[in-house]
């Protein structure tokens, strides 16, 4: 097999069959293909698509490039969730220790990096000192089953193709591509062991698929090959014209997940993470009222439960639970400049995206496949859609070590937001389920 060959074929728009697909991938993964022809085939497939065969090849032969996990408690439920990726969006850090709180389902949940403008669940979880995610199987396992949930990232043995594969999309601009997208979410998902999956597939502008007809799309086809390996599937479709919440960068978000599993927080985080949690539940069992269902859920928020279920993640995993306990301890970031708005109005719109690469400028992501992450850079919103600003009040507060970026960044950042003299309707938290 020669890869220029592969490429070639599929720059023309032709199918591969499942043996050419399989053989790619292999090679790749014996290093008997170079990064740079694995990109050309990327971005071939990110430009000419895959056929549904081709798209099952795919989740094939990443799926066996590594273990599968097996749970042996046939009597346990277990489900995981997974976004497809924006912008402020740390639903992954209250949606697990909600559902274990609950006790009526188990979340193994193998999460992600930031990926392109997006943050990752596993560098939040890593702000927090000492927290682990690096678990051998066998312990990851283990945790699942003794306390209801472990958060872990890829292993070197399981998906190990998706894992270069994941890296390698990210910094060659990849990433929105609806085949490769379900090659990388399922066949981590299908590897897990899992029996239901809830997936909140972002629509809008800091959405990978800024469409809503092709998030719906991407949610169905999700749906389509889940279900197709033996998944219970739910897509929800939720916004992402602007940020969720406020906090934008690994410990800012933290902090505000900290404060919904305390039955505070962002109206917008709280009310995804339960509307995502409750089909998760749903999905468990499927004769509840999902209004019941809700009901609970928010009790376990507001008495203080799933705080005390992610206290007890944290603890399990090595992180020191004192700095969730007293944030004070956290150390800030050294540069924090307040931007006040340039004229009065209602804000009509936000480049999300850009705002997901001007966190990146702060400290708070990648460029590089070796860059190394700041946890305390970020920023947060004081002002979303729909509200009316007044001339000089701060809009957006900037977190950086980085003194030169963001100030380079506090003359610009502004143009983010526009502004209207109209009032303007705040955006729905969540779409639809399919």
């Amino acid at each position: 097999m020669l890869a220029y060959t592969l490429i070639e074929k599929k720059q023309a728009g032709k199918a591969l069959d499942k043996a050419e697909i399989r053989d790619l991938v292999d090679a790749y993964m014996k290093k008997e293909i170079p990064d740079y022809q694995m990109s050309a085939f990327l971005m071939a497939v990110y430009f000419r698509g895959m056929n549904a065969d081709e798209i099952s090849a795919y989740i094939d032969a990443i799926l066996n490039s590594g273990r599968r996990i097996t749970f042996s408690d046939k009597d346990t439920y277990y489900a995981d969730k997974h976004s497809t990726g924006g912008v402020g969006d740390k639903v992954s850090l209250i949606l697990a220790p909600l559902a274990m709180a609950s006790g009526r389902v188990k979340v193994p949940m193998i999460s992600g990096r930031g990926l392109g403008h997006s943050g990752g669940t596993l560098d939040k979880l890593e702000s927090i000192p000492g927290f682990r995610t690096d678990l051998s199987l066998k312990a990851f396992k283990k945790q699942t089953d003794a306390i209801g949930c472990a958060l872990i990232g890829q292993t070197d043995d399981l998906c190990p193709a998706d894992k270069k594969l994941y890296a390698l999309r990210d910094v060659t601009a990849t990433v929105r591509s609806i085949p490769l997208i379900c090659g990388s979410i399922l066949s981590k998902k299908i590897a897990e062991g899992i029996h239901g999956l809830v997936l909140d597939v972002k629509t809008g502008n800091g959405a990978f698929i800024d469409q809503y007809k092709e998030s719906v799309e991407l949610a169905d086809k999700l749906k389509y090959f889940g279900e197709h390996y033996g998944l219970s599937v739910r897509p929800v479709i939720t916004d992402m014209s602007q940020p969720l919440g406020n906090k934008i960068g690994n410990w800012l978000e933290v902090e505000e997940s900290l404060d919904v599993l305390q039955g505070k927080g962002p109206e917008a985080v709280r009310e995804v993470s339960l509307a995502l949690t409750a089909q998760m539940l749903s999905l468990a069992d499927p004769d509840r009222p999902e209004k019941e269902i809700r009901k609970e859920l928010e009790a376990l928020l507001d008495n203080g439960k799933a705080y005390e279920a992610f206290l007890t993640i944290v603890e399990k995993q090595g992180g020191d639970i004192r700095c969730l306990q007293n944030r004070e301890r956290y150390t800030p970031a050294k540069h924090i400049i307040e931007i006040k708005a340039r004229r009065a109005g209602t804000i009509a719109a936000i480049d999300t995206y850009q705002l997901g690469l001007d966190a990146i400028t702060l400290g708070a992501g990648r460029r590089a496949m070796t860059d190394k992450i700041n946890p305390r850079a970020g920023m947060e919103l004081h002002r979303h859609i729909g509200d009316r600003v007044g001339r000089d009040d701060v809009l957006i507060t900037l977190y950086s070590d980085d003194k030169d970026a963001a100030e380079k960044l506090s003359g610009s950042i502004t143009q983010r937001f526009r502004f209207s003299e109209k009032p303007i309707s705040k955006p729905p938290y969540v779409y639809e389920k399919r």
